[in-house]
């Protein structure tokens, strides 16, 4: 059997296994990465090819990016911030019809712009926001899917941890990723929340106004936020500017954030122990999730099957735009089956040097992927987040938290439209910044 077919096969049970067997991505993938190795090469190959991955992969010192932005996210999370930010949107927003839905998704994207992780974003504001609009008598769907679609955010706002592992693979500036994301990720922010005003506007009842917050009431919620901003706000200016790299600007994050929330006197120790705790926890399984796509990616790469993909997607006599349409168009398959992170690594082999080989920029890539593929946590089967939802609110059911994050699907598409029809617009700003 020829390589690439054997890659084609390869992929396909990778995908049977996920979806009938719920195996974790990790565990699949380095199990069937091995196995086509020895099929293709040799057992002792795959032995080799295992041993100077595992190597590689835990010995990168770019990788420690991740978990020292994750404790960031876990200082904030256990020094009670998430209420705080989502007690200074409520202020601000509330008042509105779907107000609270609207201070849900902005809490989310403010707790999104330290923590890096939609599901943490998930199941942070599923504890705050979930209740607070059942105590108003909001509409399961509106609740639950405005939770759902805001915490997917949390991938594409820096420091998303998939923008740090696609920057590590490709070899991208990782600070003009986090930079290059700002805007789409603010674009998607507005027509998710404009999303709810569509829907309060269709369905007046199913999301009632509150009461109007007083100015000294408004002014008095601002400290949690100017926290945030400020840390953010250095972290990104520092980084941009070539003060800090990628790994010194995660180091002294996590620094910052500590030292804010000592001064503010909201981490007491044993939430200290707890963020450590947790931070090791998440830490490991994204590593085991980089360690098996990488031993996939090495089997495709034995295959010669990105080489060929790429070789015959190039011969085709269609437009570019067309064919960066099909991948996109698997992204959206593949963000609906996978873990997003797990995909970006098992599909950047193939598909990366065909975008590239096209003359698309590829932090611009980055940006498109990221929001493609984060559309598939709101959508069947696998919808990590709605899954993540569903299980903080016991008595909402999945099903209807489904039902309420396909409200958002337009704002994805219309995000992805927007880059798709400017392709370098973002990349022209990016270079402006820079000069």
């Amino acid at each position: 059997m020829e390589g690439p077919i054997v890659g084609v096969y390869g992929i396909g049970i990778m995908f049977l296994v996920l979806f009938l067997f719920r195996i974790p991505a990790a565990f699949t993938m380095a199990i069937i990465g091995f196995l086509g190795v020895t099929y293709v090469v040799s057992f002792n190959a795959a032995l080799n090819m295992i041993g100077a991955d595992m190597w590689n992969i835990f010995s990168n010192y770019g990788l420690t990016v991740i978990p020292m932005f994750i404790l960031v996210g876990e200082f904030v999370h256990y020094a009670g911030y998430n209420d705080g930010l989502y007690y200074a949107t409520y202020r601000w927003f509330g008042h509105y019809k779907g107000g609270l839905a609207i201070t849900t998704i902005m809490a989310c994207a403010a707790f999104s712009a330290i923590s890096g992780s939609n599901t943490a974003t998930a199941a942070t504001m599923s504890q705050v926001a979930i209740p607070a609009m059942k105590k108003y008598n909001y509409h399961p769907m509106l609740n639950a899917g405005s939770v759902a679609a805001g915490s997917t955010l949390g991938v594409l706002i820096p420091p998303s941890i998939v923008l740090v592992v696609y920057g590590l693979y490709t070899g991208q500036s990782i600070g003009k990723l986090f930079f290059g994301n700002v805007i789409p990720s603010a674009i998607l922010t507005i027509f998710i929340a404009a999303t709810v005003v569509y829907i309060c506007w269709r369905h007046p009842d199913w999301g009632p106004a509150v009461e109007r917050s007083s100015w000294r009431e408004r002014m008095k919620a601002l400290p949690d936020i100017i926290d945030i901003l400020i840390l953010f706000g250095i972290i990104m200016y520092a980084l941009f500017t070539g003060v800090f790299t990628a790994t010194e600007a995660a180091a002294a994050a996590c620094a910052l954030g500590l030292v804010i929330c000592l001064v503010r006197r909201k981490l007491k120790w044993d939430n200290f122990v707890k963020s450590i705790v947790d931070t090791l926890r998440i830490s490991c399984l994204v590593f085991m999730i980089v360690a098996g796509a990488v031993i996939f990616g090495r089997f495709l790469t034995v295959t010669r099957l990105p080489f060929e993909a790429a070789t015959w997607i190039s011969g085709l006599a269609l437009p570019n735009w067309i064919l960066l349409w099909v991948v996109l168009f698997c992204y959206i398959i593949g963000g609906c089956v996978m873990d997003a992170l797990a995909f970006l690594l098992v599909s950047l082999p193939i598909f990366y040097p065909i975008v590239t080989q096209m003359g698309y920029d590829p932090i611009w890539f980055g940006q498109v992927i990221t929001i493609v593929t984060t559309m598939g946590a709101i959508m069947p089967p696998i919808g990590i987040c709605c899954y993540v939802v569903a299980g903080m609110a016991k008595d909402i059911p999945l099903a209807t938290v489904f039902r309420g994050g396909f409200y958002y699907i337009p704002s994805y598409i219309l995000s992805i439209i927007a880059l798709m029809a400017s392709p370098y617009w973002t990349v022209l700003v990016l270079s402006n910044l820079v000069r």
